[in-house]
């Protein structure tokens, strides 16, 4: 007896999926989106879980999701129309039956009451509604004379690998009245090349006319793309020729098996990706030391070699882009769960909000969009609750009553910039002004919109005037700022009073090799991210100036950005008299808070480098972003031009 057990983990993931798609679809319905791709979408999403959860023994599942697809057969055969009640009833089905997996998976206990509800409203839903009288025309009309179905079934040999077994199919076949059974056995090799792993043999077989088409296609819900499968009718007479408007395009592609044009892939643990990374890291390093190594060779004397070096340094360029495409989503991962949330937000807040998105496609390290998500639902959720006025607020001050909250993602260099949007009524200056006073935080009485913008980032301060389980309650924005940065990226805010705010977040692509152009400073090598760097020069005596406290500021064509030295940044035991024996250079970055310059004393090179956390490895170092092991074996620090920037700005605030 095969373990199905072992296949639990893919039916979970791939019926969270289903559910996914099954609330996306229907809060696009509740938006007009009632085509028939978003009805069929749904409805293959709840045919999905139901025919998987029946296969793993999950009755309870199965049984709750055949009321669901019995709404949305309905729907899609245009016998009944979901209106914004009904999608409610669905989209609380979806919630429950999520409660249902994580039962399945982790144990627990079911939330029973919520359960018996949902399945009340379902069935009044059910029996409460007339559906519409069936049509006369296409090939349903034919179903009253319809006297079998004919079923060929033809599995492909690794049917077995997958987990299916023929014989459970037939017996389900049996269940149903299967009659007139054909074995085929044209593919039976000699039994000397006979794999005991493979399915050679194949059936036809009738099953009565009263049999729901539904019932046959649950028999083979997950073998779809993994075998060859015909099902027809057999009618009594051809009373009535289909007509090609009404052909359901699911059924077309279920009737041939589903294969042919569907993209393969494959599931592959997390944690096998990562070590691949981590693999295909060491080799950048290895690389990166056998090309040092070669370094002072005679070129002509050992072309061949160094030939063969720069090959290898192409291959493992392209080893590596392939290996951290693995990893690359689109942001539409963290997207996607939000038009619920702002959708069940605003009924319960009595808003109108409507959400947009842009950039959905936007690919990002699968690391990063998970640890995104909870910084993104607290500013989703603060823009709904503090930002977007209510509707009769908003139609006294001349607005749509329906507020917008607008989601973008796009490149940018080598980051992402991912941005949360309202039309609201924009941040309150004296309001925060105020609060800030109260709290005893420091401010100057000159101070600029972005840094009173800043003060909210300060732990527990809210300018809410009641607490409530929305927002208010003095957490969130201080943990939204160190989550973001935990990841290399940082978070700025730009607001109009009533006109709205723009809360920007800048995040690597991917956390896990980058692009460097190293520098020496002293006797240590620092690496800086190529995609911030701007470029370089090297001042002359004119071009620096000292202001107050000891800042230095470097004149850059017609502006003057701050001149940072990283020997007395990082406290590195450097003289003044060795510093001035050697000229220095200065390398402008690009931060999120505008271009600093970074003083140098030599400029060593281009190459790849891999990021080791150095906070889970030693502690947080500010103004470093990571560690790195050069060609030579050195550890070298990745400075972090936005730690140092914003440095900068807190120093100067002070």
């Amino acid at each position: 007896m095969m373990d199905m057990s072992r296949f639990h983990a893919a039916f979970f993931e791939e019926s969270r999926e289903g559910l996914d798609t099954m609330e996306s679809g229907l809060l696009g319905m509740e938006a007009g989106r009632s085509d028939a791709d978003t009805i069929n979408a749904i409805f293959r999403g709840a045919h999905s879980i139901k025919g998987g959860a029946g296969t793993f023994g999950f009755r309870f599942i199965s049984d709750f999701t055949h009321v669901i697809e019995t709404l949305l057969d309905e729907a899609r055969a245009g016998k009944r129309h979901l209106d914004s009640a009904a999608i409610s009833v669905l989209l609380n089905s979806v919630d429950v039956l999520r409660g249902m997996l994580e039962y399945a998976e982790s144990g627990g206990a079911l939330d029973q009451p919520a359960i018996d509800a949902s399945k009340r409203e379902l069935d009044a839903l059910l029996t409460g509604v007339a559906p519409a009288a069936p049509s006369t025309a296409g090939p349903r009309a034919a179903a009253a004379g319809r006297s079998s179905w004919r079923v060929v079934f033809r599995p492909y040999p690794p049917l077995f690998l997958s987990g299916n077994d023929p014989l459970r199919m037939l017996r389900e076949l049996d269940e149903l009245g299967a009659h007139n059974i054909t074995c085929f056995d044209d593919t039976l090799p000699a039994f000397a090349a006979l794999d005991p792993v493979n399915a050679y043999l194949g059936w036809s077989l009738a099953l009565p006319g009263h049999v729901e088409r539904a019932a046959i296609d649950d028999v083979f819900a997950w073998v779809e793309g993994q075998c060859d499968l015909e099902i027809h009718e057999d009618l009594l007479e051809a009373a009535v020729e289909p007509d090609a408007e009404t052909i359901d395009p699911a059924e077309l592609q279920a009737s041939v098996g589903g294969s042919g044009t569907a993209e393969s892939s494959i599931r592959v643990g997390v944690n096998k990706v990562d070590a691949l990374i981590n693999l295909v890291g060491e080799l950048v390093i290895t690389q990166a030391m056998i090309r040092q190594r070669t370094e002072s060779l005679d070129p002509v004397q050992f072309e061949a070699l160094i030939a063969a070096i720069n090959q290898l340094e192409r291959n493992s360029r392209d080893l590596q882009e392939a290996v951290m495409s693995v990893r690359m989503l689109p942001v539409d991962f963290a997207f996607s769960r939000f038009p619920r949330m702002v959708r069940d937000l605003a009924t319960r807040l009595g808003k109108k909000v409507r959400l947009k998105a842009v950039g959905e496609q936007t690919e990002l390290d699968k690391g990063v969009i998970e640890k995104i998500v909870d910084p993104l639902v607290h500013l989703i959720r603060n823009s709904i609750d503090h930002g977007l006025e209510a509707p009769e607020e908003r139609r006294a001050a001349g607005k749509d009553e329906t507020g917008t909250i607008a989601l973008s993602a796009m490149h940018q260099g080598g980051h992402i910039v991912i941005e949360v949007s309202d039309d609201g009524r924009g941040l309150d200056r004296e309001k925060i002004l105020r609060k800030a006073a109260e709290r005893g935080l420091p401010i100057s009485d000159n101070a600029t919109d972005a840094q009173v913008w800043e003060l909210i980032f300060h732990p527990g301060f809210s300018t809410a005037e009641t607490l409530t389980d929305v927002s208010g309650r003095g957490v969130g924005m201080d943990v939204v700022r160190k989550n973001i940065q935990a990841l290399g990226g940082g978070v700025d805010i730009r607001s109009q009073t009533g006109r709205g705010s723009t809360m920007t977040i800048r995040l690597p692509l991917t956390l896990a090799i980058l692009d460097g152009m190293t520098v020496a400073v002293g006797d240590e090598v620092f690496v800086l991210p190529l995609n911030m760097v701007v470029e370089s020069l090297q001042p002359k005596p004119d071009e620096v100036r000292t202001i107050g406290g000891g800042d230095r500021v470097l004149r850059l064509r017609d502006d003057y950005i701050p001149l940072l030295n990283l020997a007395r940044q990082y406290g590195l035991h450097v003289s003044e008299g060795e510093r001035l024996e050697m000229p220095a250079i200065a390398v402008v970055v690009e931060s999120e808070r505008g271009r600093i310059a970074l003083e140098v004393d030599e400029l060593l090179g281009q190459q790849q480098v891999v990021i080791k956390n150095l906070e889970t490895n030693y502690r947080k170092v500010p103004g470093v972003s990571g560690a790195t092991i050069l060609g030579d074996g050195r550890v070298a620090l990745i400075v972090d031009a936005d730690g140092l920037a914003q440095h900068l700005r807190l120093k100067d605030a002070a």
